[in-house]
């Protein structure tokens, strides 16, 4: 498998799988965070759902 940050060989036994290191780990949650990785849909405005 590989790293899905920098693309360099990952072992199952690795201690930070699926991640080569933990700068790759810390790289990938700061994309979440920042809102870089998005899930594609509509999106909706708040009184469309029925909640207040």
């Amino acid at each position: 498998m590989k790293c899905p940050i920098c693309h360099k060989e990952v072992r199952l036994e690795d201690p930070f799988m699926p991640f080569c290191s933990e700068r790759c780990k810390l790289i990938d949650l700061g994309n979440w965070a920042s809102g870089k990785y998005v899930i594609p849909g509509e999106t909706k405005k708040p009184d469309e759902d029925g909640e207040d």
